[in-house]
């Protein structure tokens, strides 16, 4: 029986369950509720966002029905801000929605502390000493903020956060994780029991590709001084090793391996984006350290002792021509790899949380069992200062441009002649 699907099914299947579990939780709040802000913030509440607040003084007019889907002829003179929390309810009841009557540039000003409360700050249409002061306090509280401003047909988006951490960053490119180059002794003692000369031609044709590149790495680096291919003559000869056990030309399993040869070739380790997270400044960790920084600090440890140079293993495999046992087999082993590896880290990020006087069971096991399955793409995001951007002459240049239409058409008369 096929399980029901969730309301937001679609969604789980692109960020996943923790990346829906941080939208459900997120608090929202949105400056100005215009044509640009409105659009934003519908986007967010279809797409199941916790909670919404709405700051907006002004009054619906007349010129807000041709640009705003949210208002219509009935809302005129009412509340914007009241006007559409009301329509974005609608959308989705799950949503707690609210709204305060106030200029935000008031608010920036009169009341900085009410920004803490929120997760991300979307500020529109905001002018620009408002928005140098809205991301000081914003950084202050350690809230995102993203700033949009539109000027007709042209405009600009801006985030700002101190700093962005991301463990689930699905990359658009991603090796598997399949060690081919660097076996651990479950997966080699696996390999070694199988026999790549078995006389029988349908036995012969469902060995994994996993387990005849770790063979033939076995084979050419005893002929090597135990290093593997490097140079792309060694490549070329490397494949035509592979090409020699085969039986016939239609072993499909034998051409998966040759396709997947550069795997072996891969350089073994942690990348140096890891490297530099792992020797990052906050990989220092104290009693207020992020829960990210926490399990960096834990993944240090594991890379110099039981991971022996290399991340914890991913421990999923990818679909390859196989007999149904052999690919069982594999799929334990990996398992299994993956799974101590996970224990070794939740050990590990117990220990930190207790030495930095934290809860040491504050980081949910499956946080951890997701940090160890993205952990070579981890990525670190720090952003600049809104006041440093503005302090730059391409970027006053460009707010001359789109916000004085005087100083717009200058321009355009100046490249004209």
């Amino acid at each position: 029986m096929a399980e029901p699907k969730t309301k937001y099914d679609r969604q789980l299947r692109i960020w996943g369950e923790l990346g829906q579990s941080a939208l459900e939780t997120a608090s929202i709040c949105l400056l100005n509720c215009g044509p640009t802000g409105s659009e934003a913030l519908k986007n967010l509440v279809i797409g199941g966002i916790g909670s919404i607040t709405i700051v907006d003084g002004s009054k619906v007019e007349i010129g807000d029905l041709g640009n705003n889907f949210m208002v219509d002829a009935k809302s005129v003179g009412q509340s914007r801000a009241k006007t559409v929390c009301g329509f974005l309810q609608e959308l989705n009841d799950s949503v707690k929605a609210n709204f305060v009557e106030e200029n935000p540039d008031t608010l920036i000003s009169t009341d900085p502390s009410f920004f803490s409360q929120f997760t991300l700050v979307i500020a529109t249409q905001l002018v620009e000493d408002s928005m140098v002061k809205l991301d000081r306090i914003c950084r202050e509280a350690n809230v995102m903020l993203v700033l949009a401003r539109s000027y007709g047909l042209t405009g600009f988006v801006r985030i700002s956060v101190k700093e962005h951490t991301a463990i689930e960053t699905k990359p658009d490119h991603s090796l598997d994780d399949l060690r081919l180059n660097s076996p651990w002794p479950e997966l080699k003692s696996y390999v070694e029991s199988i026999d790549l000369n078995v006389e029988e031609p349908a036995a012969h044709k469902h060995i994994p590709y996993v387990v005849i590149l770790v063979k033939v790495a076995e084979e050419w680096a005893q002929h090597h001084s135990g290093n593997l291919p490097s140079t792309r003559e060694e490549k070329n000869e490397f494949k035509d090793l592979v090409k020699s056990k085969m039986v016939s030309a239609d072993e499909e399993n034998y051409k998966e391996a040759l396709l997947a040869a550069f795997k072996v070739f891969a350089p073994t380790g942690i990348s140096q984006e890891i490297q530099d997270i792992n020797h990052d400044s906050c990989a220092e960790v104290g009693s207020n350290s992020s829960d990210f920084w926490v399990m960096v600090a834990a993944l240090k440890e594991f890379i110099s002792n039981e991971g022996g140079g290399e991340v914890p293993l991913e421990g999923s495999m990818p679909d390859m021509i196989s007999s149904t046992e052999h690919y069982i087999n594999l799929q334990k082993i990996y398992h299994s790899k993956a799974e101590a590896d996970f224990l070794s880290m939740e050990q590990r990020v117990k220990s930190i949380l207790v030495k930095v006087g934290q809860d040491p069971s504050s980081i949910s096991k499956p946080t951890i069992k997701s940090f160890c399955k993205n952990a070579r793409k981890l990525k670190v995001c720090r952003y600049r200062t809104i006041e440093d951007e503005f302090k730059s002459p391409s970027t006053t240049e460009l707010h001359k441009y789109l916000a004085d239409e005087n100083y717009s058409c200058s321009i355009l008369e100046a490249c004209c002649c």
